[in-house]
């Protein structure tokens, strides 16, 4: 789907949906109606989708007993604050990304993304084996909220640039929008960062607002048009090794539910969680030989060496800060994110790193396809 096609899908969606928005959720012979906001256009490749497709799995699932009405970003609330609605009691769940909501607790950003750490498999392992969930519900109590994992990206790519970049000096105050942990690595790497819904992100590209940015991946970028204002993309990023989106649901509501209707929520959150990545490597791959081939894209597999070489000090850095100054809550999930990224990563780069790269080096089938 191409960017006009989406954005003009999302408008008409709006237009819907906001005679609806006034109506309270119903409760109607134990019938109940929730409302999910998003931080996404409707029908954005895999992010817009997957939400969509939470809702689908519940409102099936639940054979009427719960529905779930999704409003995609701006048709109930801007997208940034969807999560705000949800704590105001002016909807019951809100699907985006845990590190937008950086303002509330530093801990949150550990949820979704964090520089030079987990992958999404390792991330999923801590949060649903290691205590991470249990850290999660812990910070979310104060806001009367309870968090899942509802998809993932795999690893994001780094970004649009106008030209490339030779080193660590080329991006000092460069305008770049990337958000949570990872936008305070490239602050403290000299660029002046902002963070945007992505909705928001191509026409600051094309204003000159924006010099760089960074959202998803191909899939998506191509999606929003970026290689259209700008040509120079970095396919792997270092901030973002394994990206997870969010819901977060009234707490309350969700504890009234009986417990065959929450079984279905969670359940639904996890087949997305691993719906979601098929979704993106196999249209990512598919995205970026169009850029490639048709709009005069230059990909870039590897980063200045200086790049990385400071990314991953800042990133050191940043983890030292929470660690030594973060409140208690934060504090405890980063050290719960420390000592299991110590153990999770043997099985990385014992085994799947060590594979990767014995398949890059050695079975070539390129002239098989």
């Amino acid at each position: 789907m191409d960017r006009r096609s989406f954005l003009k899908t999302s408008a008409l969606g709006g237009t819907a949906a906001a005679a609806s928005t006034l109506a309270a959720p119903a409760v109607a012979q134990g019938r109940i109606t929730w409302r999910m906001v998003t931080t996404w256009p409707r029908n954005f490749p895999g992010l817009g989708t997957g939400a969509q497709r939470v809702a689908d799995r519940i409102n099936a699932a639940a054979d009427g007993a719960l529905t779930i009405e999704v409003f995609a970003a701006g048709e109930m609330v801007p997208a940034l604050q969807s999560l705000d609605a949800v704590i105001d009691g002016s909807a019951e769940m809100s699907h985006g990304a845990a590190y937008y909501w950086l303002n509330k607790s530093q801990g949150l950003g550990f949820f979704t993304g964090v520089p030079f750490g987990m992958t999404s498999r390792e991330l999923a392992a801590w949060v649903r084996y290691l205590g991470g969930q249990e850290l999660w519900d812990d910070i979310y109590d104060d806001f009367g909220l309870i968090g899942f994992l509802s998809g993932d990206t795999g690893t994001q790519a780094g970004g649009w640039f106008q030209n490339e970049l030779s080193g660590i000096d080329d991006i000092q105050g460069i305008r770049f929008r990337t958000p949570g942990l990872g936008g305070q690595v490239w602050q403290k790497m000299g660029a002046s960062v902002t963070n945007l819904a992505g909705g928001e992100i191509f026409a600051a590209l094309q204003s000159g607002a924006l010099d760089a940015a960074e959202f998803v991946g191909p899939y998506n970028d191509r999606a929003l048009g970026f290689h259209q204002v700008r040509s120079h993309y970095y396919t792997m990023s270092f901030i973002e090794p394994g990206l997870a989106t969010e819901l977060a649901v009234d707490k309350a509501k969700f504890m009234d539910l009986p417990a065959n209707l929450q079984g279905i929520v969670r359940d639904a959150c996890q087949a997305e969680y691993d719906q979601v990545p098929s979704e993106f490597y196999a249209n990512d791959p598919i995205a970026l030989a169009d850029m490639i081939e048709n709009h005069g894209v230059i990909a870039h597999k590897d980063w200045p060496e200086s790049i990385l070489e400071a990314g991953a000090a800042a990133s050191r850095e940043l983890l030292v800060e929470i660690l030594d100054g973060g409140d208690t809550k934060t504090k405890a999930v980063a050290e719960s994110f420390v000592q299991n990224l110590n153990l999770l990563r043997t099985r990385t780069e014992n085994t799947d790193l060590t594979f990767a790269l014995a398949r890059e080096r050695y079975f070539d089938i390129s002239d098989l396809g």
